[in-house]
This record gives C-alpha cells, sequence and structure tokens, in this order.
C-alpha cells in the first residue's frame, strides 16, 4: 500500500487531507461551539452560484466562490444584526439565492462543465500542487490569528457584551472570523465537495465533545480525529475502490456512533 506514496497525485491528496485535518478542526470547532453550523450550510451552497459564474465568465471558479462566501456570510450576519431579520430566514435566502444563481449560470455555459463533480461530491485525488500551497498559506493565517487573539476570540464570541464594555473590537473580530469560515469553506469544497463538506465541519467536533467541553481540547481532539479519519479513508478507498470523500465522512460517523456507545456504557461526564 505504501507504494502509492511514489505517484505525485497521491502525496498531493495526502497533504491535503492533512492540511484539511487542522483547519477543519479549528474552523469546525469555531462554528460548532458557537451553533454557526446551520450558517455554514448556507454559505456552502451559496458558493454553488459563486462556481456557476466563474465557469460561465470563464474566470477561476474557487475565486468566484470565494467572493460568493464572503458576501453571502457576511451578508447573513449585516441582515440578522441590523435589520432584524431570523438569521433562518437569511440563511435560507443565501441558501436558496446561491443555488438558483448557480443553477442558472451553469445552464447558460456553453458545453458540458466535467470539473463540476468534483465540486459537488469532491475528488481529493485531482488536487494540485498549488491547490496544496494555498490551502497551506490559508492554515498557516488561520492558526496564526489563532495563537496571537486566541483569548480575544473566544472573549468576543462567547461573551460579546462584556466584550464590548471592555471596549474590545467585537465588530472586527467577528468580520475577520466570518471571512475565514467562508474561506475554508470554498478551499475544502475542491477536497469533499458541497456535499459532504458539512460532516468535515462537524463530526469530528461532536465527536470531541462526548468527552470533553473545554474549546482548546475540543479543537485539539477533534484534529487528531479528522486526521486519523481523513488519512484512513483515504487509504482504505485504494483497497475498495470507492470514492475517499464519502468514505472519510463514513469513517468519521461510524467513529461518533463509537463514541456515544462508549459514553453511555461507561457512564462518562464531560465536564
Amino acid at each position: 500500500m505504501f507504494e502509492l506514496l511514489e505517484y505525485g497525485f497521491f502525496r498531493n491528496a495526502l497533504a491535503g487531507v492533512v492540511l484539511l485535518s487542522i483547519a477543519s478542526a479549528v474552523i469546525g470547532t469555531y462554528i460548532v461551539s458557537r451553533r454557526l453550523v446551520s450558517i455554514s450550510g448556507g454559505v456552502t451552497h451559496a458558493c454553488f452560484g459563486g462556481l456557476g459564474l466563474g465557469y460561465f465568465l470563464g474566470v477561476s471558479p474557487v475565486a468566484m466562490a470565494a467572493l460568493f462566501a464572503i458576501c453571502s456570510s457576511l451578508g447573513v450576519q449585516w441582515m440578522s444584526s441590523r435589520h432584524r431579520v431570523r438569521e433562518d430566514s437569511a440563511i435560507a435566502v443565501v441558501w436558496a439565492l446561491g443555488m438558483a444563481v448557480g443553477t442558472l449560470f451553469i445552464f447558460l455555459t456553453p458545453g458540458y462543465v466535467p470539473e463540476l463533480n468534483s465540486f459537488l461530491f469532491g475528488n481529493i485525488l485531482t488536487i494540485t500542487g498549488n491547490d496544496i500551497w494555498t490551502f497551506a498559506i490559508y492554515t498557516c493565517v488561520l492558526l496564526a490569528v489563532f495563537i496571537f487573539a486566541y483569548r480575544l476570540i473566544l472573549v468576543c464570541a462567547f461573551d460579546p457584551d462584556f466584550a464590548r464594555v471592555r471596549r474590545l473590537p467585537v465588530g472586527l473580530i467577528s468580520t475577520v472570523m466570518t471571512v475565514l469560515v467562508a474561506l475554508c469553506i470554498v478551499l475544502t469544497i475542491r477536497l469533499v465537495g458541497v456535499m459532504l463538506l458539512m460532516s468535515m465541519l462537524s463530526l469530528p467536533q461532536m465527536t470531541a465533545e462526548v468527552f470533553e467541553r473545554r474549546f482548546l481540547r475540543i479543537m485539539v481532539f477533534s484534529a487528531i480525529i479528522s486526521l486519523l479519519c481523513s488519512v484512513g479513508g483515504l487509504f482504505l478507498s485504494t483497497v475498495v475502490n470507492v470514492p475517499c470523500s464519502a468514505l472519510i465522512v463514513i469513517l468519521m460517523a461510524g467513529v461518533y456512533l463509537v463514541a456515544k456507545c462508549v459514553s453511555a456504557v461507561s457512564g462518562w461526564r464531560n465536564g
């Protein structure tokens, strides 16, 4: 099995899942802890509009998806905070509009769009060296933000009223985190696809929360779980010849069920 490492495309895929495991652990812990998974789902499907527009205009679909993701996530935040629109309603609008725009422009694009399935369902084996470098730069920036502003992020995220009293930059921190979440969603689409992305950003965190409640420990445990499942799914897919993105999510779901059973049998209660 290790002779697969002789192939460049497999090494790229392996590096991609390692970086994905780290980035999704950080972003996933943030959105799960703040109960923002539904917002991320809306942004994920809004990216479809950017993909369709990118194909129609003949420009980078990933760049257009990033633009749609950032605009839609900031739009949900703006509507819910400034115009008293219910958050779930704003998410529904962004979700439906993104899918509608994407469907429209893909229909108007001449010819067949062969890469579309990789964005919908994911194809880790097709990522390139440029994709790896892009994701590596993003992961480094993400880790740097959390290392240097960890306490500030937690205070502004979980106790914004106290943060405002202390005159902390709540709006700036919220905007920065919103942009980082949107970019993570766009970059991860290339690896696991729109349909499977949300599981990557929630299942490892849900598993870690079975045994732990502290933010940092959940982040570390979810990174380990995500890394083991992702690498395991990648190698296992070469044996059973099925899409590795789907296999990764199935492994994560299986680990979560095992964790719940162990917790129930042992009577574990996290603090």
